[in-house]
């Protein structure tokens, strides 16, 4: 009886210590996104949380200079001040990556979304998901969304860029035109057309850009970000970018050949 009680005493002083007090900005015309995150954040580690919202330029600034803090929103746990979203996710264990943090994972998820959408098409097409079609849209997809992605902010990838490619070093206006040929040669071997076009479009730069990669990383060894999913990325300059030209080259040679006869395509087998 006793324990029980004790045991009950504790689970009371448990929920009393789960008790968060949140500032975040909720105005008019400003709801600040990282408010709600806090708030979401809090409730999912089990937190009741005192939502305080400030409702006026006036009201955040009063606040700010209150509490000696330059940003909201501001996280109070017992008598602790733990800070914006960022402090909140430290606090709790997350990991919080810096601005300036590389990661893969821009190209993994571009990637294995075009496998996806690769295998659904050549299944409508062919009636099977795996073929030699679907091996072709996959390569021709991720052109397609590969320049998309560059095509977001022409300055800032040919900016980025420049750092390694050799043929935008010493024709500036390479790195322009690159996206939209990426594009074009892409969308021309979905539709398996102008073969005559868009092979040699793709083996140009694919082999400009394979040269460029392995001259900077493995000869110069230089540790530079990829601008292969548009210029502001984090992307680390390296084996995928190289792989990803590599790949390029490879379907524009098969493509060359299918043209000629040589060769098996895919496109035919879905006629």
């Amino acid at each position: 009886m006793f324990s029980e009680l004790n045991e009950s005493s504790a689970m009371d002083e448990t929920r009393v210590q789960k008790k968060a007090i949140l500032y975040r900005m909720v105005m008019p015309g400003h709801l600040c996104p990282f408010g709600l995150k806090s708030k979401d954040l809090l409730e999912r580690n089990g937190y009741a949380v005192e939502d305080h919202p400030l409702t006026s330029r006036e009201e955040t600034e009063a606040f700010k200079a209150k509490h000696n803090v330059k940003t909201t929103p501001q996280t109070f746990i017992g008598n602790e001040r733990i800070g914006g979203h960022d402090d909140l996710r430290r606090h709790f264990g997350e990991e919080v990556k810096r601005p300036d943090e590389t990661s893969y994972r821009p190209v993994i998820v571009l990637f294995s979304l075009t496998a996806l959408m690769a295998l659904g098409g050549a299944y409508v097409a062919t009636g099977s998901a795996l073929s030699l079609l679907t091996i072709e849209w996959f390569i021709a997809f991720s052109m397609v969304v590969l320049a998309l992605l560059k095509l977001q902010d022409v300055e800032k990838f040919s900016t980025m860029f420049l750092n390694y490619d050799l043929l935008a070093r010493r024709w500036v206006r390479y790195g322009y035109v690159y996206p939209y040929a990426e594009g074009l040669a892409g969308v021309l071997m979905v539709a398996g057309v102008l073969t005559w076009l868009s092979a040699p479009l793709a083996f140009v730069i694919g082999s400009v850009g394979a040269v460029s990669v392995f001259k900077a990383v493995y000869i110069d060894k230089r540790e530079l970000k990829c601008a292969c999913v548009g210029g502001s990325s984090n992307v680390p300059l390296g084996f995928i970018s190289l792989t990803e030209n590599v790949m390029m080259v490879a379907m524009a040679i098969w493509m060359a050949l299918g043209a000629f006869g040589i060769a098996p395509s895919g496109h035919e087998m879905a006629n």
